[in-house]
């Protein structure tokens, strides 16, 4: 797995070598196809340790629920004492409880663990019923999931029916206090082929979508979505991140179910979920397929410099570089339009020459430009409608799942991921991404990928080894004492592995 950000805070660190422990505190299923069998099944996909926590007893197959028996608040206090004692929890999930009792026992044990210094991420999977028509809650539990369990919350991960009943709404974005929730809707028949989840957090908001997995076997998505949550946020990621990797286990599974008995049979998690680019989802305002942008002239970038003027601009392909961007950050300077336009016009004069204009998108457009590279930030100001109607070739900035989510939703001309070294040119709210996430991201996505951010002659060659199409280089030449030179061993350096 890959893309941890900086933004997770919710879970404290696992000693090396060691598995991130999660709790399953849920309803056994005699079927196995939900329940605690399914959360482990999820669990171990991810490569955590799972412990369960049986807090109520059914009696169920693949047709129906015919009997469903909550153990004594006393056991269920009784386990986790056990497992307390022995195997801490970076993250706890809540499935089915069976009683207000059983789940003031989880509040009580939340509360103690976070006392304790163990600041324990919580995921509530509120089964308030199952897909066969039994209900499993009266207005009692479901008051004491409203008064008690969710303002413990790191994430709620109610499907339709049951954010309706737990007055959580589709568009409802997240205000501090309050935790994180996706509303998810693979249930939903009215969605036009996708499966569109609506979600909110601190991170973003908005749909994540994939095109529905037309299978009669669905039994246990709602219990593998937040385990791989649950797992997720045990393993260092934030939230965003957690749910955009717990659609792509949820669909791979989906894409993996099989008939077991007379009616719908069990999804399958497997541990490869990630490497399947079908399996990532897009980010977006609203669910919709995208129209992609144009495809680059050359895909295979190489050395991409990124530069300040267009002096600099006529100097790096001078020296034979021929992906160019020119990032000039300050919308106030007062030459910023004719530097725009004198780039364009040198890259225009030389041949096989890409040039990308970062941010002013308008000045782009007006100065008739090849290329633009965006930020996540100007995603929520830009007319892509016009870029795609000019024909400009689109670049998006990522550094985490949820952001590549974001960005492959517009289906871009290519992605750059970043930082993959530490950097002095901005602050960044990201720990480097390294050489092994730009080879998973070089790997899944069926488009250029660009390495940015600490790249220089040192390590260029190694940023070529992981798949990349590009590594993005700035003050390794702008600061050289021969920039010209620079270039050139930087080319090479490159290069040299694609021969």
């Amino acid at each position: 797995m890959s893309s941890r950000s900086t933004l997770s805070t919710e879970t404290p660190p696992v000693a090396a070598g060691a598995r991130p422990v999660v709790w399953s505190i849920a309803g056994s299923d005699s079927g196995s196809g939900a329940g605690l069998q399914a959360d482990l099944k999820a669990l171990q996909a991810f490569g955590v340790h799972g412990c369960t926590a049986v807090a109520a007893l059914t009696a169920q197959n693949s047709v129906a629920v015919t009997r469903v028996e909550p153990v004594s608040a006393e056991l269920l206090d009784a386990q986790l004492a056990a497992l307390a004692a022995d195997l801490l929890p970076q993250a706890i999930k809540t499935g089915l409880l069976g009683s207000v009792e059983n789940l003031h026992v989880v509040c009580q044990w939340v509360d103690r663990l976070r006392a304790q210094g163990q600041p324990v991420a919580l995921v509530v999977d509120p089964v308030l019923g199952s897909t066969t028509g039994a209900s499993f809650a009266g207005d009692a539990l479901v008051q004491a999931y409203l008064q008690k369990l969710l303002p413990r919350a790191t994430l709620v991960t109610p499907n339709r029916a049951e954010a309706e009943r737990l007055c959580l709404r589709v568009g409802q974005t997240y205000e501090v206090g309050q935790p994180s929730v996706v509303i998810t809707g693979g249930d939903d028949a009215r969605a036009n082929g996708l499966a569109s989840d609506w979600f909110s957090s601190p991170q973003a908001c908005g749909w994540l979508s994939l095109p529905r997995v037309d299978t009669p076997h669905h039994h246990g998505t709602g219990c593998t979505f937040a385990s791989t949550v649950a797992a997720a946020l045990a393993s260092g990621y934030c939230v965003a991140d957690a749910v955009v990797l717990a659609k792509m286990a949820t669909t791979h599974a989906l894409r993996h179910a099989y008939a077991a008995g007379q009616g719908a049979g069990p999804v399958q998690a497997l541990p490869d979920f990630a490497q399947h680019a079908d399996n990532l989802p897009w980010l977006q305002a609203q669910p919709a397929a995208q129209t992609a942008f144009p495809d680059l002239s050359n895909p295979a970038l190489g050395v991409y410099a990124v530069v300040d003027s267009a002096a600099w601009v006529r100097r790096v392909l001078a020296a034979g570089i021929r992906t160019v961007q020119l990032r000039i950050k300050d919308p106030a300077e007062p030459t910023l339009a004719a530097q725009i336009a004198e780039s364009i016009a040198i890259a225009n004069a030389t041949p096989g020459a890409q040039l990308f204009i970062n941010d002013h998108w308008q000045l782009a457009l007006q100065h008739g430009a090849y290329g633009v590279h965006l930020g996540q930030e100007d995603l929520d100001t830009v007319d892509l409608d016009a870029l795609r109607a000019a024909g400009v070739r689109l670049g998006l900035s990522t550094h985490s799942y949820w952001e590549v989510a974001r960005a492959w939703a517009l289906r871009p001309s290519y992605i750059a991921c970043g930082p993959i070294f530490a950097t002095q040119s901005k602050d960044m709210p990201w720990i480097p991404q390294g050489l092994d996430n730009l080879r998973y991201w070089a790997h899944v996505l069926p488009m250029p990928v660009v390495g940015i951010a600490g790249i220089d002659a040192s390590n260029v060659a190694d940023v070529a080894a992981t798949g990349a199409a590009s590594a993005a280089v700035i003050s390794a030449i702008t600061k050289a004492g021969d920039p010209e030179a620079a270039c050139k061993a930087l080319m090479q350096r490159f290069e040299r592995l694609l021969l």
